[in-house]
């Protein structure tokens, strides 16, 4: 190669890609009124917001409103698993004083609630796949640390795929035995990516627990992410309550829709759940809750009476005017894409939430974020002159929840995956099981047709 004639990639580099960038903007315009005329569901989304019906499923189903006479009516949002309302599961747990995200495993793989001793020998069995196999962590995680523990994730489950002896195979026996192999192994791989995260990048000490058997996987988590193992059984049950929140969304949320589709061309299940992790690290998916604590971190900067509704409601209106945070007129927290008048998902988190915050000392943060969500729908109304309900959803509290067990922000979209995973997989049995064809929607060309330029006539 003639070293006169090339060029140096880091010279020209940022030029190089300028002027690229230039020209694929210029060759990317769509007529906006075209997406009307070819009747194109933009987001898969119809004109009255609902999500456009892609396929059926016996997972989950999440019901925020209802037609009648053809008409879109806002109801109450009700979540379920298997057909069974969250709510009740929650508060079932909390009665009878037990963790409950083990049986929801059961139910949303199986399709069915344990007995007992059903229970009992699924949580242990399920506890016996925590560890992750031989110098995996050393040379999968301690060596290879990232900055971003969902990114690290994402690698690590892929990764996983050169452990498994038969990773190809999508009989049903194998997925049901990766499913709870990968469900048991994400708390592990989490754990362990933030200790190296904290120790490579943030200069702190390195703690590498081992996983308790004995312990519930909330309980288990906090024993491997803290550095003296201790926790109180309060701070246990509060997060064994969000991950059971976020075990499941339906079919139609992108990562679970992601799993869907790529599970649909046949390919392996570490490929499919890496997707999956991938879709959940977005902003507009797994990484709101981040967004809730970086908006109000601001608030609480720059309100001085965390009690005065109309210090507190002004600066709100200064958010949704853009003229605060980062003026994309967005309320971080607030709205969703099914739930219309309630998600259920928030009363039950807050109502469980206020009674920690107070044994924290943090009872007057609380108590700004209900008065948050109390001011935000009338505040849209006033500014934006909409009757849209515009509820708190389950991303307004958790971030907070989290802050009050001592979880760094780095860990609020891991831990949604650490749960998530569950439905995940479960949606990837039923797409594997029950539908034959690959999931191929279309796409409408409006590109002009043109004759080829022969190179030296351009």
């Amino acid at each position: 190669m003639n070293k006169e004639n090339s060029i140096n990639p880091k010279e020209h580099s940022e030029n190089f890609i300028n002027e690229f960038l230039e020209r694929i903007k210029a060759n990317l315009l769509i007529d906006p009124s075209l997406y009307e005329t070819y009747n194109v569901k933009r987001g898969l989304r119809n004109k009255d917001n609902t999500g456009v019906l892609v396929g059926l499923t016996v997972i989950g189903e999440v019901h925020g409103y209802i037609f009648d006479e053809n008409e879109k009516v806002d109801v109450h949002g009700r979540l379920s698993y298997r057909g069974i309302d969250v709510a009740d599961i929650v508060r079932a747990c909390i009665s009878e004083n037990r963790f409950g995200f083990e049986e929801v495993i059961y139910l949303l793989l199986l399709g069915e609630l344990p007995t007992k001793e059903r229970l009992d020998e699924f949580s242990k069995y399920l506890s016996g796949f925590r560890d992750l196999p031989g110098n995996f962590t050393e040379d999968m995680i301690l060596k290879a640390p990232s900055r971003d523990i969902m990114n690290k994730l994402a690698r690590s489950v892929l990764a996983l795929y050169s452990y498994d002896d038969n990773p190809d195979d999508i009989s049903p026996y194998n997925l049901i035995r990766q499913a709870i192999e990968l469900i048991a192994r994400f708390p592990t791989m989490i754990a362990y990516a933030h200790q190296a995260k904290a120790h490579y990048y943030d200069g702190k000490s390195l703690f590498i627990h081992s996983s308790n058997p004995k312990l519930s996987i909330a309980e288990n988590f906090l024993y491997m992410m803290r550095p003296d193992n201790k926790f109180t059984q309060e701070e246990a049950h509060i997060l064994d309550l969000c991950l059971i929140l976020h075990a499941e969304h339906g079919g139609g949320n992108n990562s679970a829709f992601t799993t869907h589709v790529v599970s649909s061309s046949g390919t392996d299940t570490y490929s499919a759940i890496s997707a999956a992790i991938g879709s959940l690290k977005g902003p507009k998916h797994g990484g709101a809750n981040n967004r809730v604590i970086g908006m109000m971190d601001e608030i609480k900067t720059n309100v001085k009476n965390w009690k005065d509704e109309n210090e507190v409601g002004a600066y709100i209106a200064k958010i949704i005017n853009k003229e605060a945070y980062d003026r994309s007129g967005l309320v971080y927290g607030f709205g969703h894409a099914v739930y219309t008048l309630s998600d259920p998902r928030t009363a039950l988190l807050k109502e469980n939430a206020r009674g920690l915050a107070e044994k924290k000392g943090r009872l007057d943060e609380f108590e700004l974020y209900d008065l948050i969500e109390r001011l935000v729908p009338k505040l849209f109304a006033e500014l934006k002159h909409t009757d849209r309900p515009i509820p708190a959803n389950v991303d307004f509290y958790s971030g907070f929840v989290y802050s009050l067990l001592d979880i760094p922000p780095d860990l609020y979209t891991p831990l949604f995956a650490m749960s998530r995973v569950v439905g995940w997989c479960a949606h990837r049995i039923e797409e594997v099981l029950t539908n034959t064809r690959i999931i191929r929607p279309a796409y409408k060309s409006v590109s002009k047709r043109r004759p080829y330029t022969p190179i030296n006539e351009r």
